[in-house]
């Protein structure tokens, strides 16, 4: 796992919606691993392949956390997160980072991430006013990583 202080200060996630986002994992060590190596994510808790619970605290807030519960089949409730349309149809999270393309970049030159997520689109820039790109994680969530476009 990357040791935070890595990165350039530019790439680092500083901000997405306030709060605790929590995302079920089918493997705990896969998405800790990836979740550990994006730049302004910092484990709180958990993090081994033992745990079933996982915090990461994302940028400087002390309040914006993502929550990684591993799903197995002990649980009681009747989601079926199992199913890869389940994930697909959850919606997307959207971080916010200084350089969209260097982050990208950074992912994308680096072999560990490249196995374990999938690139939906390179960086471009939306008519709404931000670049942005696309990726899945391991379980297939989607991520947005934007920054949002100032006119000179």
């Amino acid at each position: 796992m990357a040791v935070e202080g890595d990165w350039p200060a530019c790439y680092k996630v500083n901000r997405y919606i306030k709060g605790f986002r929590n995302l079920m994992v089918k493997n705990m060590e896969k998405s800790c691993n990836f979740y550990s190596q994006i730049p302004g994510f910092k484990l709180e808790y958990g993090g081994t392949p033992a745990d079933t619970f996982t915090t990461f605290k994302i940028g400087n807030s002390s309040d914006t956390h993502l929550n990684l519960e591993l799903r197995n089949k002990n649980n009681d409730d009747n989601t079926n997160l199992d199913n890869l349309k389940t994930r697909i149809d959850f919606g997307r999270i959207i971080f916010h980072t200084d350089d969209v393309d260097g982050l990208y970049s950074y992912l994308k030159n680096d072999n560990n991430i490249l196995k374990l997520i999938s690139f939906e689109n390179q960086p471009k820039d939306a008519l709404w006013g931000e670049r942005f790109f696309h990726i899945r994680d391991p379980d297939g969530y989607q991520l947005s990583f934007a920054k949002p476009i100032r006119e000179t």
